[in-house]
């Protein structure tokens, strides 16, 4: 299985950096990963005129990503659910797309392309901490569904 993170997010060293390669790599003994953080010249304008405006630079960037996978937008106000139904969007898959927003959050367009619209907290919580907890959900979806001891 591929799994693509696809991020509106600066590419820059982090403190994180380490505990994502950690979580890659348990999750590769069930599928690939890749994360592709983006951050055109095109948002960084955006930001200076309104959210609104970066709301569409974030669709314009992650246009060429959407389709041909099964794709699951990350939003504050999408589906709250437990790791147990975040495993079935993983289940029977060949290939899934995470999407994960800038500061101003999704297009209602984007969103509604979108094969599933999931929130991995009621909590607000920065890019990159969203992102650990999605890699680390997406380990424990895979051991839901192999009954790997990982999820008790």
């Amino acid at each position: 299985m591929d799994i693509e993170i696809i991020s509106i997010a600066k590419k820059e060293r982090s403190t994180y950096d380490p505990l994502y390669k950690d979580l890659a790599k348990m999750i590769s003994r069930f599928a690939k990963v890749k994360d592709i953080e983006l951050f055109s010249k095109d948002v960084t304008k955006a930001h200076t005129i309104s959210s609104d405006a970066s709301k569409e630079a974030y669709t314009r960037a992650f246009a060429p990503y959407m389709g041909g996978s099964f794709c699951v937008s990350l939003h504050p106000e999408g589906k709250v659910i437990d790791s147990f139904e975040f495993s079935k969007l993983l289940n029977d898959r060949m290939s899934v797309k995470f999407f994960i927003g800038g500061a101003y959050g999704l297009q209602e367009d984007f969103l509604k392309q979108s094969d599933a619209v999931i929130s991995l907290s009621n909590l607000t919580m920065s890019h990159k901490i969203a992102k650990v907890v999605l890699l680390e959900q997406i380990y424990r979806g895979f051991s839901i569904l192999s009954n790997h001891p990982y999820h008790k």
